[in-house]
């Protein structure tokens, strides 16, 4: 089987709604559209034969951009992205949770997707990863290794690394851990 590094599809359809002029009082609300979204995705995801990754809500350069990052055994193709953004936008537009225009992006999580969940990190386990840090250590702040620990009341994270040298992350300290493909 070959990897991409990167998602291997992505389905981008452009959703215009009516601005809302409201005050939200919710800290994390782009968090909260992303789960409302992900419980949305999950059923028409789970259809296709796949299985939801992640979903985000971010603003990028002006933009907002409602990610859902797909996964399957066997990989997922355009027809799964696009199969799933075209349902998923009309249960979108029926629930009307976003008051901004936003892009819909539904994609495949990757070869070298992020971990971010307990559950990501047990399965990888052996997996060759990538940590990066907030702030550097020795001087570096990314670390290439093979996924060797996860400790999940902390986040802390035991890598083989390169070098061949076991390094332990602390959970605060790190950014993004990854997998990495190797050639």
């Amino acid at each position: 089987m070959e990897w991409a590094a990167g998602p291997l599809f992505s389905f981008v359809s452009e959703r215009k709604v009516n601005i809302i002029m409201k005050k939200k009082s919710q800290p994390n609300r782009a968090g909260q559209i992303a789960e409302l979204a992900a419980r949305l995705a999950a059923p028409v995801i789970a259809e296709r034969g796949c299985e939801l990754w992640d979903a985000e809500y971010v603003k990028e350069a002006g933009t907002w951009y409602l990610r859902i990052f797909l996964d399957k055994e066997g990989g997922v193709d355009i027809l799964d992205c696009e199969a799933v953004s075209r349902v998923l936008s009309d249960l979108l537009d029926e629930a009307d949770p976003i008051e901004e225009s936003y892009t819909l992006e539904v994609g495949s999580a990757g070869a070298e997707r992020a971990l971010k969940r307990p559950d990501d990190f047990k399965k990888f386990l052996n997996s060759p990863v990538l940590v990066k840090l907030y702030q550097a250590r020795d001087g570096r702040k990314e670390f290439p290794g093979v996924l060797r620990a996860y400790d999940d009341l902390t986040g802390a994270v035991t890598i083989s690394a390169d070098s061949g040298a076991d390094e332990k992350f602390d959970g605060q300290e790190i950014a993004l851990v990854r997998l990495r493909v190797e050639f």
